[in-house]
């Protein structure tokens, strides 16, 4: 799954639409990911795991903060997402 195809599942509920570099931002910064609670749900929610680690690799965020990202967003979200490793 690439870019794009992140970008679909994330923004396809969605009037608002994120590109490559706003979805990297809301990984990057809590304030900007609970601004965009509904794309951060499809993103930790519905893209696999794996697509996930690619997709912030690509935008230069570790696996450690995506992990913490996952970890914050869960517990302003109240949901659980499948773990990444």
């Amino acid at each position: 799954m690439g870019t794009v195809s992140v970008l679909t599942t994330v923004n396809a509920p969605h009037s608002k639409q994120l590109d490559a570099d706003e979805l990297a931002y809301c990984l990057k910064d809590y304030a900007a990911a609970v601004e965009m609670p509904g794309h951060l749900s499809s993103f930790f929610g519905e893209v696999l795991p794996a697509a996930q680690k690619e997709f912030a690799a690509a935008h230069g965020i570790s696996v450690a903060e995506l992990k913490q990202a996952a970890q914050d967003f869960a517990a302003f979200s109240g949901e659980s997402y499948p773990p990444i490793v």
